[in-house]
């Protein structure tokens, strides 16, 4: 069959594409579900705590992953900057995950530990405060806006039927865990979470 043949005939051309996308994809992706380092979590893993899971929803909520990935690659630039690349294990319980595809911000995924709970509050509050060039919004209701804690505990049943590994007393505990924080307070707590599983020098 000649090539010019295939490019003329419309349904030929999509048929092939289809074929070869399908082939594409069944030896790039299934290999992955049967591979224990993309679905199993990192060695010494814990779930987010209440108060980190909240803060997570919050950074969804206010766009963050629209300027900061959190996904490092294996890359000497990359690793250099922000640490140990990015591996499979650690993002097995996100949902959903938060890889991200742009940096006007730094990436996050290491960012854990790396400032006090202070310089964070300070950033978050007014980033111009602490880096005068800085491009981010400032987001000082965080501190007014109180968690209530109602949903909390639904969330984690649904993580848990997810394979998140919540016990009762974890979901029990939810609402009591929150109840009096603020927004800061948890999205602090989330970005202090990241990347501290796999240690790393940088």
């Amino acid at each position: 069959m000649k090539h010019e043949a295939v490019e003329k005939n419309i349904g030929l051309l999509a048929f092939f594409m289809v074929i070869a996308v399908s082939v594409g994809g069944l030896t790039q992706i299934v290999p992955l579900f049967f591979q224990d380092v993309t679905n199993k979590p990192v060695e010494g893993m814990k779930p987010r705590t209440a108060l980190e899971l909240e803060g997570r929803d919050i950074y969804i909520a206010n766009g963050c992953v629209g300027c900061h990935s959190q996904m490092i690659r294996p890359f000497r630039a990359e690793t250099e900057r922000y640490g140990h690349y990015s591996v499979a294990g650690e993002s097995v319980w996100d949902h959903p995950f938060l890889w991200g595809s742009k940096r006007t911000g730094p990436d996050l995924a290491r960012v854990g530990g790396r400032y006090s709970d202070d310089w964070q509050r300070a950033h978050l509050y007014n980033p111009r405060n602490v880096v005068p060039e800085s491009k981010m919004p400032a987001y000082p209701f965080l501190v007014e806006n109180k968690l209530d804690g109602k949903d909390t505990a639904k969330k984690m049943e649904v993580l848990r039927t997810l394979g998140v590994p919540y016990t009762d007393e974890d979901i029990v505990g939810a609402k009591d865990a929150v109840k009096g924080k603020t927004e800061m307070d948890a999205l602090v707590a989330y970005l202090q979470g990241l990347g501290t599983i796999i240690k790393s020098k940088r």
